[in-house]
């Protein structure tokens, strides 16, 4: 089994930058991907960011691409830098981790998920 634990997140003006965290603990795998979602109320969640266990693959929704950056800081954490952020942001992230180097963006293709993290931006 493999543990995921976000962490960083809270509300934020428009405009504002948060950092939000990934750890994993338990089993971890040679090969993987990490990457980042998010659920607004009433919608379904959706693809945020992914990168590959070497970092040297990356993908981000259009909606965020040019604002968040997913990094990889060791085997077993993820960061997702998110700046100029908007209202529409506004969601639970959740970090999530499957056993294959390939990135992908859809969520029953992941094996793993944390509990989320609540990120609010005012306007």
């Amino acid at each position: 089994q493999v543990q995921l634990v976000e962490s960083g997140g809270g509300l934020v003006q428009a405009g504002g930058s948060l950092r939000l965290s990934c750890a994993a603990s338990g089993r971890t795998f040679t090969s993987y991907t990490m990457g980042w979602f998010r659920q607004a109320p009433g919608k379904e969640r959706e693809f945020v960011a992914a990168i590959n266990w070497s970092g040297g693959t990356t993908e981000y929704a259009d909606s965020v691409k040019g604002r968040f950056t997913i990094s990889r800081d060791n085997a077993k954490k993820v960061t997702l830098q998110m700046t100029n952020l908007k209202p529409e942001d506004t969601a639970v992230y959740y970090c999530a981790t499957r056993a294959n180097i390939k990135v992908v963006r859809t969520t029953w293709d992941y094996d793993y998920w944390g509990q989320g993290t609540q990120v609010t931006v005012s306007s």
